[in-house]
């Protein structure tokens, strides 16, 4: 009986998910396009102006001060990584992961789907050190986008197939955020650290103590959050720490529960858009889409768009022929074929990193018209394959 309540919540988990990143995704794009129009706009020096402008605080010790985009990226999106910790906790205890039969398709996918598209960035980028730094940019999914796209389809893309991409997003997320831990990070300061560690501990005490307010562990977490920032780790990786201690089990509303439904529409409606508002503005006066073809931008476009296609789909077709796994009910393989071409909407966790990547400003602009490009390639040619599949389904 409790296995079906669990399961009951888990299904409707899914539902209401993959309908609230769908409904994102539009905002997602609305808040790209307003930003695109903005940077080549005469509000343009007014845009560029308010991200640069230096926020902060000073609270006894604690001594704060960055710029707009910094505290956007560093600080919102830790929220961001707070959600994606807590849904990736969800579906390998109670959801589409926690099944090994049904996490060796997308698991292998993904993989192949983080793999090659690195490999086409690192062969166009050889022998240039300042841009080598690069390779992680176009191998992620970013989910509200693509479930965003398929939503557009409606019922004519089988349920299967947006669990399946909602898998191969999770997956790459995870990977994302071990890429950010081992190689974006920057020089450490271990009594931060040491601290970091201390407060991670308490965390994980109120986990097994079965505390389950969640006032605690948010308080803790803000503390974690300072620590981390100040150790040289990436300050969004707390947000994953402070996840992975929220507790799955405890009453019919668990606390994972509970603030995974309090941070879906917050993040969603307003961290993402804004996140993509702040990181979207490309001014094509400074870098026009010539530049496309330098071996950056070059190669996060195709990336994306081939990388992450043939590492999806090829991966995907080599377990199903060879029947150690099978293909997503419902679904034909040109139907696969379309999600795999939709794995390449890097759009959010791409940007994300190419801002940790790169130092130089020019090579975070040319970074944003690889990301822009490939995304939108990726999204046509996915949504115009799944348009048609139905005729062509095997």
């Amino acid at each position: 009986m409790a296995l079906r309540a669990v399961s009951r919540r888990a299904r409707r988990a899914l539902v209401g998910f993959l309908r609230q990143e769908a409904s994102g995704g539009y905002v997602l794009m609305a808040a790209a396009a307003l930003a695109l129009a903005i940077a080549n706009s005469p509000l343009a020096p007014a845009y560029f102006r308010t991200l640069d402008t230096h926020l902060g605080f000073v609270l006894g010790p604690v001594h704060l001060r960055e710029t707009v985009l910094h505290w956007i990226n560093d600080g919102l999106m830790a929220l961001f990584f707070l959600l994606v910790g807590l849904e990736i906790k969800r579906e390998v205890l109670d959801g589409q992961l926690s099944r090994p039969s049904a996490v060796l398709l997308p698991g292998a996918a993904a993989l192949g789907g983080v793999a090659l598209p690195a490999l086409i960035y690192l062969a166009l980028n050889r022998g240039r050190p300042d841009s080598l730094g690069g390779w992680a940019i176009p191998s992620a999914t970013d989910i509200a986008f693509a479930l965003g796209v398929l939503a557009l389809l409606g019922s004519r893309v089988p349920a299967s197939l947006k669990v399946f991409l909602t898998a191969i997003a999770i997956m790459d997320d995870l990977a994302a955020i071990v890429i950010i831990a081992l190689f974006y990070t920057a020089q450490l300061h271990l009594a931060y650290l040491a601290g970091a560690g201390a407060v991670l501990l308490a965390l994980i005490a109120l986990n097994r103590f079965k505390v389950a307010r969640l006032w605690p562990y948010l308080l803790l977490g803000v503390v974690l959050w300072f620590l981390v920032l100040k150790s040289g780790i990436h300050a969004t990786l707390a947000g994953v720490a402070l996840a992975l201690t929220i507790p799955q089990r405890g009453g019919e509303h668990p606390p994972l529960e509970r603030l995974e439904h309090a941070l879906h529409k917050p993040v969603a409606f307003v961290i993402t858009p804004l996140f993509g508002f702040a990181n979207a503005g490309l001014s094509f006066a400074a870098v026009g889409f010539s530049a496309l073809l330098d071996p950056a931008p070059l190669g996060v476009a195709l990336g994306l768009f081939l990388g992450k296609q043939c590492g999806v789909f090829g991966v995907s077709l080599a377990l199903i022929k060879s029947g150690l796994a099978r293909p997503p009910r419902g679904a034909s393989l040109v139907q696969l074929y379309g999600v795999a071409v939709l794995c390449g909407v890097g759009f959010t966790m791409s940007l994300f990193i190419g801002a940790l990547a790169f130092s130089d400003a020019r090579l975070i602009e040319e970074t944003k018209i690889g990301v822009l490009a490939g995304s939108l390639i990726s999204a046509l040619l996915g949504l115009l394959i799944l348009r048609t599949a139905k005729a062509h389904a095997d």
